[in-house]
């Protein structure tokens, strides 16, 4: 078992994973009743022993896709640093849109800024970007006009384009979570990358297999996880088209953040849903001793400075 340290909606009408076994009639595999959702279940393999994970620039993107409120920071005309709460909006390669009324008091002299974002994931994990690059006023009045478009899009309002202004980026640092070191992420990677496609479910699925499948997530731990201790607690913090992420806890070993990837990459809610009740299944077959495990846990675990997973 390999160990690294760190220092430190949509809701599902039934249950994601239902708990009770249904047995199909004699000389038939065991099968859980899963009557939740109406997609058909593709085939189902297994997770691989890859750490299969969004690159940094794609989770950059879909933590400014999925947030509006972040910190703008400019050097002040005085010399100081200034750090003052915007509302932002992002166009289709990421350029963050901010209206600024009162503009003379963050703008600096060379226009160099910072936006700091940040996305918490279940309470438990705050994953953020902080973007440097130049402060600038489109001059072009098309521009400023497409820029008033994202805004509206965004907020449901227009700006006023007279205090209308971008980042321009020149690069991301993205940090999986407090006191994490970061990755710097080019301004070419950062502005090509695609959010996550499941972005606008992720916190509704995570919500609802956290409130109502506990039982599977443990199961999950002692099946596709190589584990040397008893999890005493668990939870999913988040979910993206080639996985999810688990927090778990052992009072002996202390806690931990496990990923496990979807046998395939998924494009939507019902691709993920699909995946969910797949993996579910088989992971309730090993279990039960009716399917024989033919495939390597996942091995990497972080361990994290943590009191419990709630």
């Amino acid at each position: 078992m390999n160990l690294q340290t760190q220092s430190l909606s949509t809701h599902f009408l039934l249950p994601l994973f239902p708990s009770k076994p249904n047995f199909l009639p004699p000389k038939q595999t065991p099968f859980r009743k899963t009557s939740l959702i109406s997609c058909s279940l593709s085939t189902v393999s297994v997770p691989t022993t890859t750490n299969h994970k969004p690159f940094p620039a794609e989770v950059s993107r879909t933590i400014m896709e999925l947030s509006c409120i972040g910190t703008l920071s400019t050097i002040a005309q005085d010399g100081w640093p200034l750090g003052v709460g915007v509302r932002f909006a992002v166009d289709a390669e990421g350029t963050p849109v901010v209206c600024l009324a009162h503009a003379s008091r963050v703008l600096s002299l060379d226009n160099r800024s910072t936006l700091h974002v940040q996305l918490e994931q279940c309470g438990s994990r705050t994953p953020q970007c902080t973007i440097q690059g130049s402060l600038d006023k489109p001059a072009d009045a098309k521009v400023l006009r497409r820029f008033d478009s994202v805004w509206k899009k965004r907020f449901g309002e227009e700006a006023d384009v007279v205090n209308l202004y971008i980042v321009d980026v020149e690069r991301v640092l993205q940090i999986e979570d407090f006191n994490e070191d970061g990755i710097w992420v080019t301004s070419s990677a950062y502005k090509n990358a695609n959010p996550d496609p499941l972005r606008d479910f992720a916190e509704g699925i995570v919500n609802e297999i956290n409130t109502n499948n506990m039982e599977d997530i443990h199961r999950f731990c002692n099946v596709y996880v190589d584990l040397d201790f008893q999890v005493s607690e668990a939870k999913m913090l988040w979910v993206d088209c080639l996985g999810f992420d688990l927090r778990i806890y052992s009072p002996h070993k202390g806690a931990f953040e496990v990923r496990i990837p979807f046998p395939r990459e998924v494009t939507d809610e019902k691709g993920a849903k699909s995946s969910f009740n797949g993996m579910s299944q088989l992971a309730w077959e090993v279990e039960k001793n009716f399917h024989v495990p033919d495939f390597q846990k996942v091995k990497q675990l972080k361990q994290i400075t943590y009191s419990g997973v709630q």
